[in-house]
């Protein structure tokens, strides 16, 4: 893929999307395979600024959507957090999260993402908790202070709202979403769990149409 020195991948996720959970050892596979790839990572708020405890009828049906992916990804999910008293499952504050972690360090951001999920899905960690994501932040090695002061300022609270904003305005509603980036134009590669030899096949086949376009392609401006 001749481009591909120029291409960068645009990730639109939500650390407690379960879905994102279970397709990030696939794109990690997939940027281990093709480091020329650049990644980007946009967050799209799956339940931003929820204010509701976690009712039974919600737990059941999360219990039901992690079945499902634990299924399809082999990953392991802990259910503790089902017990942990008035949770609300709020998802602003973790796509803060990886919003501060890329605008202190953009290259351990998807870093932390992955950390906060293993911590909430695999240990049941709430990871809507400002203190837990600054501990997080310094496993993955940031300053924990700088991270933590950072988190609260009003400047990630509006750079996080400019993110579900973009999300939007691309026409994603759901999550995971990859993107290719490429000579000014964005090609979908996976809405959706997919695993890693489909997303190479479908980037070796943007990449024949970036450079013989054919008349009428309707692939870009796809997300």
């Amino acid at each position: 893929m001749s481009e591909a020195r120029d291409a960068r991948l645009l990730y639109v996720a939500d650390p407690l999307c379960s879905w994102c959970y279970g397709f990030g050892p696939e794109l990690a596979r997939l940027l281990e395979r093709r480091p020329e790839l650049g990644l980007d990572l946009l967050m799209g708020g799956l339940r931003p600024w929820n204010t509701e405890p976690m009712s039974e009828a919600f737990r059941e049906m999360l219990r039901g959507h992690w079945a499902h992916v634990a299924q399809a990804s082999g990953l392991a999910f802990s259910e503790a957090i089902f017990e942990a008293p008035g949770f609300v499952y709020d998802t602003e504050p973790p796509c803060r999260a990886v919003v501060t972690a890329r605008a202190l360090d953009p290259s351990r951001a998807f870093v932390l993402m992955k950390e906060i999920q293993s911590a909430f899905y695999g240990e049941g960690i709430d990871m809507t908790r400002a203190d837990a994501l600054a501990d997080a932040a310094q496993r993955c090695g940031y300053d924990r202070a700088a991270f933590a002061a950072a988190l609260e300022t009003p400047a990630m609270h509006e750079a996080t709202r400019a993110d579900f904003a973009r999300s939007r305005s691309l026409g994603i509603t759901g999550f995971p979403t990859l993107a290719l980036a490429a000579k000014g134009e964005l090609y979908l590669v996976a809405s959706g769990y997919t695993r890693t030899d489909v997303l190479e096949e479908r980037i070796a086949r943007i990449a024949e149409r970036i450079e013989a376009p054919l008349a009428g392609d309707d692939t870009r401006h796809a997300v």
